[in-house]
C-alpha cells in the first residue's frame, strides 16, 4: 500500500520493511497508520491506547511487541486487540433456551460467589473443542488497538514514527520474533489438518463437560422460573410458567400493584380526553347542562324555603 493512501491527516504513517520470503524473494515496504484511540464509548485506557490501521495479515502479539521495542525500547507495550477479536460473539453457546428467556426477568438475582463463578467459567472453557488453527490470519486492511504502559510511551511512539524518513531506518517486520511465533506455510496447513481430527478421548471429555454445564444452567433456569411464579410484576400480574404457581402472591403486593394499574389506566384515559374538537364541544355542552341543572335545583330550594317561611306563624 502506498504512503499517499493515508486514511486521514490525523494518522501518522509508520513504514515497515517486509523481509523477502521463499515464495516472494523481494524486499517490500508496508505502511501502518496510527493515531490515538478515540472510540465512541470512552474507556479508562484511551489515553494510552493506539489505533492501528492496515495491519499485516500475519500479525501477532509477538510481532507488535518486537515492533514497538525497536521504536521506543522494551517494556512499553502491554497487549494488542485485533479487530477479529473485538467482533467475536460474547454470548455463551451453552445457554439453554429457557435460561435466555428468563435471564431478562431476573435482573435482581444475587451475585454468585467468586469461587463458584470462577469454577463455572473454567468448565465452560473446557467444554469447547480445542482450536484447529495454530495462528490467526487477518484480512487486508484490518485494524487493531495497541495498549501501551502509559501515556508517555504513546507520545514516544508517535515521535519515533515521525523521525522515520530513510528506508534504512524502517523497522523490520518480524525482527526479533524468530521461532516464537507458530510457522505459516505448508507446516501451518499440515498442523491444521491434524488438529481438525482430535482423539476420541478429547471429544468425549469435552462432551461430558458440555452436558455438565448445560444441565447446571437448566437447573438454574428451573429455580429462577419457580421464584418468578411468586413475584407479581408492576401491574400486579404473576408470570405464568410451565408447572403453575407454587403459592399465591402476598395481598399487600397485589393491592399495591392493582392501585398502580388503576392509576396508569386513569392517566392514559386523561391523556386521550380533549384530543379532538368534538370531544371539547361535547365537554362544553355537558358543563352547560350541569350548570342549568344546578340552577334549576337551586331555584326549587329557594321556592321551597319561601313557602315554608310564609306558613310560619309565631305564637302569641
Amino acid at each position: 500500500m502506498s504512503e499517499t493512501s493515508s486514511p486521514s491527516p490525523e494518522f501518522s504513517t509508520l513504514p515497515i520493511s517486509i523481509p523477502p520470503l521463499p515464495s516472494f524473494p523481494v524486499d517490500a515496504v508496508h505502511y501502518l497508520y496510527l493515531r490515538r484511540n478515540t472510540p465512541k464509548i470512552p474507556t479508562p485506557n484511551d489515553s494510552r491506547s493506539l489505533f492501528i490501521a492496515n495491519i499485516p495479515s500475519d500479525s501477532t502479539d509477538l510481532h507488535f511487541r518486537a515492533l514497538f521495542a525497536s521504536l521506543v525500547g522494551a517494556g512499553r507495550f502491554e497487549n494488542i486487540t485485533f479487530e477479529l477479536g473485538k467482533k467475536a460473539s460474547t454470548s455463551s453457546s451453552h445457554e439453554p433456551a429457557q435460561v435466555l428467556r428468563l435471564a431478562a426477568q431476573a435482573a435482581h438475582r444475587k451475585r454468585k460467589r467468586a469461587d463458584e463463578e470462577l469454577r463455572n467459567l473454567r468448565d465452560e472453557a473446557a467444554a469447547e473443542l480445542p482450536p484447529t488453527w495454530t495462528r490467526q490470519l487477518y484480512r487486508s486492511g484490518s485494524c487493531a488497538v495497541a495498549l501501551l504502559s502509559d501515556e508517555k510511551s504513546l507520545e514516544l511512539v508517535l515521535k519515533a514514527v515521525k523521525k522515520l524518513k530513510k528506508p534504512k531506518d524502517y523497522p523490520v517486520w518480524g525482527g526479533g520474533v524468530g521461532d516464537k511465533a507458530p510457522p505459516l506455510g505448508s507446516q501451518w496447513l499440515t498442523t491444521h489438518g491434524k488438529l481438525s481430527y482430535p482423539g476420541s478421548d478429547v471429544v468425549q471429555a469435552s462432551m461430558d463437560i458440555y452436558f455438565t454445564v448445560f444441565n447446571r444452567k437448566e437447573k438454574e433456569a428451573e429455580q429462577l422460573a419457580k421464584r418468578l411464579r411468586n413475584e407479581p410484576d408492576e401491574d400486579g400480574f404473576v408470570t405464568v410458567t410451565r408447572g403453575g404457581r407454587s403459592a399465591p402472591a402476598r395481598r399487600d403486593e397485589a393491592e399495591e400493584a392493582k392501585q398502580r394499574m388503576l392509576e396508569k389506566q386513569q392517566k392514559k384515559k386523561d391523556e386521550t380526553q380533549e384530543f379532538y374538537r368534538f370531544q371539547m364541544r361535547e365537554k362544553r355542552k355537558a358543563e352547560q347542562a350541569e350548570i342549568l341543572r344546578r340552577f334549576e335545583e337551586d331555584k326549587r330550594k329557594v321556592r321551597a324555603m319561601r313557602e315554608k317561611r310564609g306558613k310560619f306563624r309565631p305564637e302569641t
